[in-house]
């Protein structure tokens, strides 16, 4: 049940997304109105029961388009910037949608005298890296800084909760596959974090709890490989399944030819990102530009985990049933 509103209008570009369904929930409950600014406005509709009526907006805006994002920001409190991609597909370019993307949101902003901004990154934005995904994510945090320097910005690790594209993705894979491939060996390190402590980090920011003008690297409290987080996921949802290492020559190999899959599978640009952990760094430890420096405690595998991934157990829900008699 949404609180009363308050008064104040946030605007939230990509909202319809993973991170923003959750982001949204918890502005709803502290009585935001919240304009959600998507390519397509029929694709957000199932946000709207999350808040009272006419809480929660849906209105067309691109990114790549100027003129949309003055319209979708105007009489906006605060914005929000959630606009992502894991690969390419038609005008949806990493350039154009991360790397230039940003910086004309922030641009707006400060036309518009709009002096908070959340921006969610990743962890591993890099311009030196060899995946262009990186290298646009790192283009956009510069952008949005040099427009915005009192913007504050997120790097979450790989993100997990109901609708992750990663744990979902694996788990229907083990019910059609008794293989699972471990790209690189399965080595690659990474600080899985759950989509509702990202969200609470991006909604009190937009309050103004957050110290602004940093990048904050958010990551779980277990770091795990890429193959203790496969293990995980087949003790939850217990299955058995081989895992078989695939080096990054073939893998490679593969994902030149599974992404030109209309939905790509893999990608030789995820490859190249899987050659590098994904954990919060040294220095944003050291500097508290972590969950610890927020006051959020953020919650493990082990505890989320369950709550979702049982419809992949060989008879759904029911196996934790008969497993408590």
């Amino acid at each position: 049940m949404a609180q009363a509103l308050n008064g104040k209008l946030i605007t939230v570009f990509g909202g319809s997304g993973f991170i923003g369904r959750h982001t949204i929930k918890i502005l709803a409950e502290r009585g935001y109105s919240v304009r959600v600014a998507v390519r397509h406005p029929e694709l957000a509709e199932h946000l709207q029961p999350l808040g009272a009526v006419g809480q929660i907006m849906p209105v067309a805006a691109s990114v790549r388009n100027r003129k949309s994002v003055e319209q979708a920001i105007a009489g906006s409190d605060a914005v929000i910037n959630l606009v992502g991609i894991l690969y390419e597909k038609g005008a949806q370019k990493f350039e154009s949608v991360q790397a230039q993307g940003p910086a004309i949101v922030a641009q707006v902003c400060k036309e518009q005298g709009i002096d908070r901004f959340v921006h969610v990154s990743a962890i591993g934005a890099d311009a030196n890296s060899s995946a262009v995904y990186a290298k646009t994510k790192a283009a956009g945090e510069q952008a949005v800084l040099e427009a915005m320097p009192n913007a504050v910005i997120f790097r979450p690790s790989i993100v997990f909760g109901p609708e992750d594209d990663f744990f979902n993705r694996f788990g229907s894979m083990a019910q059609l596959s008794p293989l699972l491939p471990l790209i690189g060996g399965g080595h690659t390190k990474f600080q899985p974090v759950y989509v509702g402590d990202v969200a609470l980090a991006i909604a009190n920011a937009v309050e103004g709890t957050v110290e602004t003008g940093k990048i904050f690297e958010l990551g779980g409290p277990q770091i795990a490989t890429f193959k203790e987080c496969l293990q995980l996921m087949m003790e939850v949802i217990m299955r058995k399944r081989r895992l078989v290492s695939l080096p990054f020559p073939l893998a490679r190999l593969q994902a030149r030819f599974l992404q030109l899959l209309p939905k790509p599978m893999l990608t030789v640009d995820q490859v190249n990102l899987l050659k590098s952990d994904n954990v919060v760094s040294q220095q944003a430890l050291d500097e508290k530009r972590t969950f610890e420096g927020l006051g959020i405690e953020p919650r493990s595998m082990e505890a989320i985990l369950p709550t979702y991934l049982d419809k992949f157990r060989p008879h759904g829900q029911y196996d934790e049933r008969k497993q408590n008699k």
